[in-house]
């Protein structure tokens, strides 16, 4: 099982472009500022979602409200959330509604829900639950300079 999912990781992380960071945060000691500079650091193009933050720049990105505002043009192909797991259901919905690009949602970790993964599964996405990028790109491809 675990090179089953270990072979999912590495094509996640080689195709994607561009990642929607959910609940972004502009304290960079948050989980979710480093994880996405992080994400930045291997050439991923970030787009913050936080709408207490909105308009706002972060990472020289223009924080947006949610995903719905992201431009289909963005070409984000990749959701990384960092909300409550009771969250995920509208996120997922809302994102498999307008990223026509979408082919990976992550949850982080302590991020469940088995309900919004089978939607999205059932539309084509591949799904990653309770875990973290920042931690298995090192483990599976070694650390970046």
């Amino acid at each position: 099982m675990t090179d089953h999912i270990d072979a999912l990781l590495r094509d996640i992380f080689n195709r994607t472009r561009c990642v929607a960071v959910v609940g972004f945060s502009l304290n960079p000691a948050r989980p979710s500022h480093y994880v996405a500079r992080y994400l930045q650091d291997l050439g991923k193009r970030i787009v913050p979602i936080n709408p207490g933050h909105a308009g706002k720049s972060a990472l020289g990105e223009v924080i947006l409200p949610d995903l719905a505002a992201i431009p289909p043009e963005a070409g984000v192909d990749m959701i990384d959330l960092f909300r409550r797991s009771e969250h995920v259901p509208p996120i997922v919905d809302q994102a498999l509604t307008h990223l026509p690009d979408l082919r990976t949602i992550w949850m982080q970790l302590g991020v469940e829900h088995q309900g919004a993964a089978q939607s999205a599964r059932a539309a084509g996405v591949d799904v990653v639950m309770n875990r973290c990028p920042k931690i298995e790109y090192p483990r599976l491809f070694g650390a970046i300079s």
